[in-house]
């Protein structure tokens, strides 16, 4: 398993990637997996799994010959280790070796059709992997994904319990950008006249936004900025928000904020970009909103909510368990292809 160099497995906050890297792994080795991690050094991975790092700590703000560096280094330990029958990856620079394998390779997909895409677009189209998108809309928008399967995120949800929803605000968590909205987010909980807590900073290249936009807003009246939450923290907003917000502007490939807030039985009212239509079931664990009126008008009314039932709903669907399953299926029939492949130049 690669995951990326730019933030530890399991992240200690901000690390969307890296979580689910470290679901997969906790997951593969409950199972019985045999299972090696390639990430940051000050990675804390289940027992069982065992840790490689080309870097002792996350390189931030990403970089990417850093990224090629621990892709390289990760591609040249795995040749020589002959025990691997899977090998999966996170970063797109390991499809650069993808011809050097004698196990498959799979390949998560986790960026949008912009800039990203872009800039590795003839490396999935040389590449010998298979592909894994993470919404049926990213991988509608990416082209070179037709033939990928597509595997929803899942998280554990014993991490998470059902909460009460009474803690007097609604919440926003995530980064503080343009295209995740948290000034219409802000502007929704003041039109609706509830407080809202917001949890996230701005990256580097937000900075200009932040100015502009975000920072007279978070100095306005019943609005909170917590800063950035992981773990527990990260829960407990989540658990007593009587919703959140999620005003996305951009084609997000997933979005594993809202199945945290389904877990925790809170509503996530959501903007219809990228994968919200088939993340969020509408009056069953949040609602998809028009605009910032709309969400507006139904945090008016969202107190009649039934967070119970969203919950049991985010079980069914958004379970680590679940996620695990579905790529072990993808190892399965990875390697009786290679097995079959071997068998018929065996025989010729």
């Amino acid at each position: 398993m690669i995951s990326t160099p730019f933030v530890s497995v399991p992240p200690r906050r901000y690390g969307g990637t890296e979580l689910i890297v470290a679901e997969l792994v906790t997951g593969l080795a409950a199972a019985g997996h045999e299972v090696t991690l390639y990430a940051t050094g000050d990675s804390q991975p289940p027992p069982g799994v065992t840790l490689h790092a080309r870097f002792d700590e996350p390189v931030w703000p990403p970089q990417p010959y850093a990224e090629l560096d621990h892709a390289a280094w990760s591609v040249d330990q795995i040749l020589g280790d002959a025990r691997f029958d899977v090998v999966h990856a996170h970063v797109p620079s390991a499809l650069a070796f993808s011809a050097m394998f004698d196990a498959p390779l799979v390949y998560t997909v986790h960026h949008d059709s912009g800039e990203d895409y872009r800039r590795v677009q003839s490396l999935y189209r040389r590449s010998r992997a298979q592909f894994v998108a993470i919404s049926h809309r990213q991988r509608e928008l990416l082209p070179d994904l037709a033939d990928a399967r597509v595997i929803h995120h899942g998280l554990d949800s014993s991490r998470y319990q059902l909460g009460r929803g009474d803690g007097g605000y609604c919440a926003f968590l995530g980064r503080f950008a343009r295209e995740k909205g948290p000034h219409d987010a802000i502007d929704a909980a003041q039109a609706a006249g509830l407080p809202i807590r917001l949890a996230g900073a701005p990256h580097w290249r937000d900075s200009d936004y932040f100015d502009r936009e975000l920072s007279s807003r978070l100095r306005q009246e019943g609005v909170v900025h917590v800063g950035e939450l992981g773990g527990a923290d990260k829960r407990d907003l989540l658990a007593g928000a009587s919703a959140m917000l999620f005003p996305i502007a951009w084609e997000e490939p997933f979005g594993l904020v809202m199945i945290e807030a389904m877990l925790s039985g809170t509503p996530v009212l959501a903007l219809p970009r990228g994968s919200v239509p088939e993340v969020v079931e509408d009056g069953v664990t949040g609602f998809i909103c028009r605009d910032v009126d709309d969400m507006a008008a139904r945090l008016r009314d969202i107190d009649r909510f039934d967070r119970a039932a969203c919950r049991r709903r985010a079980l069914e669907r958004w379970s680590a368990a679940r996620m695990v399953r579905d790529y072990v299926a993808v190892y399965e029939q990875l390697q009786t292809w290679v097995g079959d492949v071997r068998a018929a130049e065996t025989v010729a």
